[in-house]
């Protein structure tokens, strides 16, 4: 969430970007401001009533040592209302605490300056493109050739528990396990240090890294025992230093984690969930960063050039986008997109988001670290797909396709499948 500090000194800006994301109304902003007012002024109050028992009860001791008992008994009678009166104060400031804190997690990050305001799609700015289409007649979208093959199974995923939820077959789904592997590998090589992560989650956990209260319908849930199935790795892999404070040397921290993920998709239609463009469950490998806030935007440069360099090594063309304000998401500062060019479907799938969260995530989960003054600052998070694995087999089997029915592999993984071809 953002710095009730900053909304107070840059109401318009904070006003601003929510319009430029698409919010309708920003008088959420001026609710918490009146909040935080009515928040403030007892913090007053109950400072001036601490002040004023404190100095009471240097009188008492005065008096007490003056052997004047009857007038020391008389003010403790006082400061004892005094303290009763600033217990039920403290109660209502920890409820006007939270009245606050609930209004301002409804309100989303605010834009960067670099990102393009717009509403829709359309507005993204295509920064960089790589690759070369190659395009023949006989290309086929992936779920054909995949049915045809027997590769995937679409429709027994769907008797055993319905639509995306694919069966991945024989060798495919050892191209699932090699384009894991593969991935997990280059994240350590880069200096990533893989975790291995839960699946589920608690409600502290969604809140922290802003699927609470922005995705909740996007969510898995068990209400009986109050978790969430993980949308991303990005939700455990962010929380794992919920609550702590790092030395300042020993950032960057950097984590890479292969984990399954659910989404529900709601309102996903027509040509984008068919195949493997859309599921309720993929395999994704994340990449999480906690940075010092001077750092957070070449570390966003750097993670965006990682993640552009596995699709360099797969050999898929692919193009890189700036997220415009109106397509960026709640959580964000900045976006970039990359999305792999589909041969057999003639257009672009999103297979890679790399996102600044500035310090909007960390506030939520008081990351902390010791700054060189030694106090406790906020530091900044970051993430991004390295790679989710759907589209990315879509875009793997319509471009390596060949003209027999058959898939070649990619050059890379060839050791993790000992196969040139399936």
């Amino acid at each position: 969430m953002l710095d009730i500090n900053f909304i107070r000194d840059h109401t318009e800006r904070v006003k601003k970007g929510m319009l430029n994301k698409g919010e309708k109304s920003t008088d959420i902003v001026d609710k918490v401001l009146v909040k935080d007012e009515e928040w403030r002024k007892l913090v007053t109050e109950v400072g001036q009533l601490r002040a004023d028992s404190n100095s009471r009860a240097k009188e008492i001791g005065a008096l007490m040592g003056k052997g004047k008992k009857d007038e020391a008994q008389k003010i403790i009678n006082e400061t004892g209302q005094t303290k009763e009166k600033i217990k039920e104060l403290e109660e209502l400031l920890d409820q006007l605490a939270v009245e606050r804190d609930s209004l301002l997690y409804q309100i989303p990050n605010v834009p960067d300056d670099s990102v393009p305001v717009g509403a829709t799609e359309n507005d993204n700015e295509v920064i960089s493109e790589w690759g070369e289409k190659v395009q023949k007649e006989w290309f086929k979208p992936h779920w054909e050739l995949a049915s045809d093959k027997k590769w995937i199974d679409f429709e027994r995923g769907s008797k055993v528990t319905g639509a995306g939820f694919p069966f991945y077959v024989g060798n495919m789904a050892r191209l699932q396990r090699a384009l894991i592997n593969f991935f997990l590998n280059e994240a350590v090589k880069n200096g990533f240090t893989e975790i291995q992560a839960p699946y589920f989650v608690n409600e502290d956990s969604a809140r922290g890294t802003g699927q609470i209260p922005d995705k909740e319908d996007m969510m898995y849930t068990m209400p009986r025992d109050g978790f969430f199935a993980i949308p991303t790795a990005e939700v455990p892999v962010t929380n794992f230093h919920r609550d702590e404070i790092f030395e300042l040397d020993n950032l960057p921290v950097y984590y890479t984690a292969y984990t399954p993920c659910w989404r529900r998709e709601a309102g996903s239609y027509g040509a984008d969930v068919r195949g493997l463009n859309r599921l309720h469950q993929f395999d994704k490998v994340e990449l999480v960063k906690f940075v010092h806030p001077d750092h957070s935007d070449r570390e966003l440069e750097s993670l965006k050039e990682y993640a552009e360099s596995l699709l360099e090594k797969l050999g898929l063309p692919f193009r890189t986008l700036l997220m415009c304000t109106g397509d960026m998401g709640f959580t964000q500062t900045k976006k970039y997109d990359l999305e792999v060019w589909s041969p057999g479907q003639k257009r672009w799938l999103e297979v890679s988001s790399c996102s600044n969260f500035g310090s909007f995530q960390a506030r939520r989960m008081q990351l902390r670290f010791r700054n060189e003054n030694g106090k406790n600052e906020i530091m900044h998070t970051l993430n991004g797909s390295g790679l989710a694995l759907p589209r990315v087999v879509a875009a793997i089997i319509e471009t390596y396709q060949t003209e027999a029915g058959d898939m070649k592999v990619p050059e890379v993984l060839v050791p993790f499948m000992d196969a040139e071809k399936i």
